[in-house]
C-alpha cells in the first residue's frame, strides 16, 4: 500500500453520479471532475518543535478536495491521487 510522507493523505476519488435528481443522463462530457474523496492513507504529519503534528483528516473519511489538485498515482491497477492536507477543503460528515 502507499504510504504517505509527512502532510500528505492518498485519496480515492469517489464515482461522480451520472443521472441528475431529475432523471437526466449526463454524458462523460459533461459530467464535471468528482470533488469527494475517500481518505485512503494519511502521514504522520509536520515535524514542528521536534514533534509530529497529526493530522486533522483519518483514513476512512470522506472529504472535499480542490478541483484539480494533487498528484495522480497508478498502484496495483488503482488510481490515487496524493494531495497536501491544505488541498482538502472539508470532512463530509
Amino acid at each position: 500500500m502507499l504510504k504517505p510522507l509527512q502532510d500528505r493523505v492518498v485519496i480515492k476519488m469517489m464515482e461522480s453520479e451520472e443521472t441528475t435528481k431529475s432523471g437526466i443522463i449526463l454524458s462523460a462530457n459533461s459530467k464535471e471532475k468528482p470533488q469527494i474523496a475517500q481518505v485512503v492513507a494519511v502521514g504522520p504529519g509536520l515535524k514542528q518543535d521536534g514533534k509530529n503534528v497529526p493530522l486533522e483528516v483519518k483514513t476512512g473519511d470522506k472529504v472535499v478536495v480542490s478541483k484539480y489538485s494533487g498528484t495522480e498515482v497508478k498502484y496495483e491497477e488503482e488510481e490515487f491521487i496524493i494531495v497536501k492536507e491544505n488541498d482538502i477543503l472539508a470532512i463530509v460528515e
